[in-house]
């Protein structure tokens, strides 16, 4: 199984060279930067990576980005990732394991926040406890059969919530492999945006979004951190 790894990117030259160089030693057959028309040096960074990275522009927006990736990409299998995080030892060919078992249709990895503080362990707990529920996150590193993504049409056209929504559409189409391989999430966040409000924002979008709030009403809460 070809595996491609998907990131979409913006303003990310803070990341974006050590992402690469974390990623690329991971057996990945191809890593799809995309990136939504950045305004620093994101691009300039990234187009200095040889093969198996490729560096693409798209619209801006985390969905539109990831869209565009997964038509590009080759793999039979799409790994979508964050920009600010890195992944456990083995973590791509965990994910290629995953499909030796046919009836697999995606899943995610252990996602754990870092900060080494109990704000970190907290986030991290809640994870695992909503996981069995099918409620997880883009920054999980959710992956799909290509197949499957394809008769999904991709990603909602959303500014927020649409990966919730495709792990929605993925836990209820089928088995999904929640594997032990971790994916460290950065606290920046919560961090630079403080907690509290961080926290708020975040009972204010997933609260309004199972209220029926569109999504592009909820944008409006969930503020830019880089």
């Amino acid at each position: 199984m070809r595996v491609s790894i998907i990131v979409p990117v913006y303003n990310e030259e803070s990341t974006v060279e050590a992402l690469l160089g974390h990623l690329t030693g991971l057996g990945a057959d191809e890593i799809l930067i995309v990136d939504g028309a950045s305004e620093d040096r994101t691009q300039e960074l990234a187009s200095r990576w040889g093969q198996p990275v490729r560096l693409l522009s798209a619209e801006r927006g985390r969905a539109a980005q990831m869209n565009a990736g997964a038509r590009a990409a080759s793999g039979d299998v799409l790994l979508f990732l964050h920009a600010d995080v890195s992944l456990g030892a083995g973590a791509v060919e965990a994910v290629r394991r995953a499909f030796d078992d046919p009836v697999v249709i995606g899943g995610n990895l252990d996602t754990i926040f870092g900060g080494d503080d109990w704000v970190a362990a907290s986030f991290t707990w809640i994870y695992r406890k909503r996981l069995p529920l099918g409620i997880f996150y883009g920054d999980s590193g959710i992956f799909c059969r290509r197949s499957v993504f394809e008769e999904f049409g991709g990603y909602k056209p959303w500014p927020v919530m649409e990966d919730y929504e495709f792990a929605r559409r993925l836990w209820k189409r089928g088995r999904l492999a929640y594997l032990p391989v971790p994916v460290h999430v950065s606290p920046r966040r919560w961090r630079r945006a403080g907690l509290l409000p961080t926290l708020w924002t975040w009972i204010v979008i997933q609260g309004g979004y199972t209220l029926g709030v569109s999504p592009h009403r909820l944008a409006r809460w969930y503020a830019a951190i880089r």
